[in-house]
């Protein structure tokens, strides 16, 4: 039985094909166009899971969406609503896509699948793909589940227990209060790509001093015990405008946000710093609270937030967690995978075998491979002066001595990745004829 899973058209679209329970194939959109983020219909990571799979569309058995654009729609339309007249220009801005593709998902899923797929489309809530991906490909037979990320429909966390083909989720955070808008907020006031920039934020937290941390507990949030808060949303405007803070945020911080690409200062670094150690403090009493309520020291995690590995770090020294699981994909392409398999266990009611050891997720080497003939052929089409490695030992040595050099910036290495048992032999170590070289 082939189960196609779906994410699209709010940033890092995804497919994955699912045979029987068994991940065949997975990969993110943006692997092919080459756009960061790619939030367009994956017609090409499609392409390549039913290629690898050896089907066409018509042998698809079923076909699973990561959220429901309907519910979701419900959110936005209720949020423009509270906020009225403020936030028409956002409005305006969000309506034509959704009139033209976002409440027509079976019409352009149809197109992209050729009208060959004469099955029904199945649509799962946006936090319990995220569950369904943390848990189903996990290594534990039972584990709490906690998922953290922006805004679903309308859920922004949840937590519940995932046992054996099932998961139950419980309680849930609601929008507009969310961590992951919260993180966002700082990664625009910082100057960075929202849904982008986010790990550049994490990576700049260590260059500052936490001095904004008791100001934004006191005056951003409302922080219970338990990892539940509720923001003072007079100091946002991702409601109803867009940009994500507003001018009382630019007082409250004492100046107005970063522009893109100009110099980072001392403010930045310490903005960074300070809502690092309030996003840790705040995880960290949501894993407590998930261990201490469901009874489980196994945990798994997904959503944008899971991919914050410093807070993961703490979560596993200090949140009295025995074991701890994230999915790789944890942010939107991973939904894709949760869907597809939150309908062949849940819905279709199929066993999994869990060992507590090894996960099932075949370390992730779930896209495109290419053999080293096929990278010779692409170094040579496009002229790049080139090295082939004996083998991977001499590869590593070649680029330790490259990058000894200080030639690591002029250099890229060609695809020598063999997922699969697809023989590759052969390692390349290249220089681009031109800037831009990138054979994957």
């Amino acid at each position: 039985m082939n189960i196609l899973g779906i994410s699209a058209f709010y940033h890092d679209s995804a497919a994955c094909l699912v045979r029987d329970g068994e991940l065949v194939a997975a990969a993110q959109e943006e692997r092919f166009s080459r756009k960061k983020h790619d939030d367009r219909f994956p017609q090409s990571a499609i392409d390549y899971c039913l290629a690898e799979g050896g089907i066409t569309p018509a042998e698809l058995d079923s076909v699973a969406f990561y959220d429901k654009p309907l519910l979701k729609f419900e959110r936005l339309l209720e949020t423009y609503l509270t906020y009225a007249p403020r936030g028409f220009r956002s409005f305006c801005a969000a309506m034509p896509v959704w009139l033209r593709t976002k409440l027509h998902l079976p019409r352009a899923i149809d197109r992209g699948l050729k009208h060959q797929y004469k099955g029904r489309y199945v649509f799962a809530e946006h936090h319990l793909s995220h569950a369904a991906s943390a848990f189903f490909p996990s290594p534990f037979e039972e584990a709490a589940i906690l998922t953290v990320d922006g805004v679903g429909e309308w859920a922004t966390a949840s937590y519940g227990v995932g046992r054996g083909n099932r998961i139950d989720l419980t309680h849930e955070l609601r929008f507009p209060h969310s961590l992951g808008l919260l993180y966002s907020a700082f990664t625009y006031f910082t100057g960075f790509k929202v849904n982008s920039g986010e790990y550049k934020l994490m990576g700049l937290a260590p260059y500052g001093e936490p001095r904004y941390k008791d100001l934004i507990l006191q005056r951003l949030l409302d922080l219970k015990d338990d990892g539940s808060f509720r923001m003072d949303m007079s100091y946002f405007n991702y409601c109803q405008g867009l940009t994500m803070t507003n001018r009382r945020f630019e007082r409250l911080v004492g100046g107005p946000p970063r522009r893109p690409e100009t110099p980072l200062t001392q403010r930045e670094m310490d903005l960074a710093a300070s809502v690092q150690a309030v996003t840790e403090e705040i995880m960290l009493r949501m894993v407590r609270h998930v261990v201490r309520e469901t009874g489980l020291r196994r945990l798994v995690m997904a959503g944008g937030v899971a991919l914050n590995c410093v807070a993961n770090g703490r979560i596993l020294r200090e949140a009295d967690v025995d074991d701890l699981w994230i999915q790789p994909a944890a942010g939107d392409a991973g939904g894709a995978l949760g869907a597809a398999l939150f309908v062949w266990h849940q819905l279709m009611g199929h066993a999994r075998q869990a060992d507590g050891v090894h996960d099932r997720q075949k370390g992730s080497l779930l896209g495109p491979a290419c053999t080293g003939a096929e990278v010779r052929r692409f170094l040579d089409g496009v002229g790049a002066r080139y090295h082939a490695c004996a083998d991977e030992a001499a590869l590593i040595e070649t680029v330790a001595d490259a990058i000894a050099a200080a030639r690591s910036s002029a250099t890229c290495t060609g695809g020598w990745s063999s997922a699969r048992g697809r023989s590759g032999r052969g390692r390349f170590w290249a220089t681009p004829a031109r800037p831009g070289c990138n054979p994957s």
